[in-house]
C-alpha cells in the first residue's frame, strides 16, 4: 500500500532537527532506519503529517570511548556495531547483538537509537543495553537529560522520551576485570525478532560470581532484568548445577506474552533454556579472559 501525503525535512544538525519537532508537535514523527515507521505508514497505521529524517546528522552516528565510557551515537547502525573493533575489544556483547538482528539489509540500514525509541517487545538490544546498565542522553529544545535503561523502557512500545525529545546517545562502562558476556537468542523464523533472547554478563574473582546481570526480551511486554537469577548466583562459585538451578527463575514474576508464533508458556520454558545458555557462554568466556 501507498501511505498517505506528508512533509518531508531532512536537517543537517541536531538543533535543525529539535527546532522542526518544536514546530510540528505531536503531527511530526522521526525517522531513522525506517524498518518499523514505513510498514506501518504504509498499512495506515501511522499517518504522520510530517517527516523529520535524522539520516543526514552525521553528529549523531560515531563510535568511541570518552572519559572511561564507551559512547554511541543513536544513528549508528547494526552493522557498525556489529563490525567496531573498539567494541569488540572493550564491551563484545553489542557486537554480537547486532549480530542477531534481521538480516544484513536490515543491519545496514537499521539504527540503535531507531530500534531503542520503538521499544518493539521482541526487540534485541533493550536485553543488553539493561545488562550493560546503559544511560540514555535525551535532547530537546530546552537541554538534555540522562536516563537509566532501567527508566527509559517503560512498557510495549513505549518509552519515557517526552514530546520534543530525541535520543541522541547511548552510553555505558566497557568491560573490566575478569568479566564475560553472552547473548542467546530464539529466532522468530520470518522476521528474525526474539522470541527469546538472553544477555548474560558476569564478572568473576577469586573464583566467584562478584556481578551478573541477565536481561531478557521477547517474553513479556518490555525486555527485564531477571532478578531471581541473578540473587542465586551473586557470590557465589559457578557451576553446570547452579546455573540451570539459577535460569529456572528466568520468567519468575512475569506475565509471558502468548500470540500466534508462541504461547505463554512456551516462552517461560524457552527463557529458562536461553539463560541457561547465555550463562553458560558467559562464564565461559570470563575464566578464558582469565586464562588469557
Amino acid at each position: 500500500m501507498i501511505p498517505g501525503a506528508f512533509d518531508y525535512h531532512a536537517p543537517r544538525s541536531l538543533e535543525e532537527a529539535l527546532k522542526l519537532l518544536a514546530q510540528h508537535g505531536l503531527q511530526a514523527k522521526l525517522l531513522a532506519g525506517g524498518h518499523s515507521l514505513l510498514p506501518m505508514m504504509k498499512l495506515r497505521l501511522a499517518a504522520p503529517a510530517t517527516l523529520i529524517d535524522l539520516g543526514k546528522i552525521a553528529d549523531l552516528r560515531y563510535l568511541r570511548e570518552d572519559a572511561g565510557q564507551i559512547a554511541i551515537g543513536a544513528m549508528a547502525t547494526h552493522t557498525e556495531i556489529e563490525k567496531s573493533e573498539l567494541l569488540r575489544r572493550r564491551a563484545p556483547l553489542l557486537p554480537e547483538t547486532a549480530g542477531e538482528i534481521g538480516d544484513v539489509q536490515v543491519r545496514n540500514r537499521g539504527t540503535v537509537g531507531g530500534t531503542v525509541a520503538h521499544a518493539d517487545p521482541a526487540a534485541d538490544y533493550p536485553a543488553a543495553l539493561l545488562v550493560l546498565e546503559a544511560e540514555f542522553v535525551l535532547a530537546s529544545s530546552k537541554g538534555t537529560r540522562t536516563l537509566a535503561a532501567n527508566d527509559f523502557f517503560v512498557e510495549m512500545l513505549t518509552t519515557a522520551l517526552e514530546p520534543g525529545e530525541i535520543l541522541t546517545e547511548i552510553r555505558f562502562a566497557p568491560d573490566s576485570g575478569q568479566t564475560g558476556t553472552a547473548y542467546r537468542k530464539l529466532h522468530q523464523p520470518a522476521s528474525g525478532f526474539a522470541l527469546v533472547g538472553v544477555a548474560a554478563r558476569l564478572r568473576l574473582a577469586d573464583g566467584k560470581c562478584a556481578a551478573v546481570a541477565v536481561g531478557i526480551t521477547g517474553v513479556a511486554s518490555k525486555a527485564y532484568r531477571a532478578a531471581g537469577v541473578e540473587q542465586v548466583l551473586a557470590g557465589q562459585a559457578l557451576d553446570a548445577r547452579r546455573i540451570a538451578d539459577a535460569a529456572k527463575k528466568a520468567a519468575e514474576g512475569i506475565e509471558p506474552l502468548s500470540d500466534l508464533h508462541a504461547s505463554a508458556r512456551y516462552r517461560a520454558a524457552m527463557a529458562e533454556v536461553f539463560t541457561n545458555r547465555a550463562l553458560t557462554a558467559a562464564l565461559e568466556r570470563a575464566r578464558a579472559r582469565k586464562a588469557s
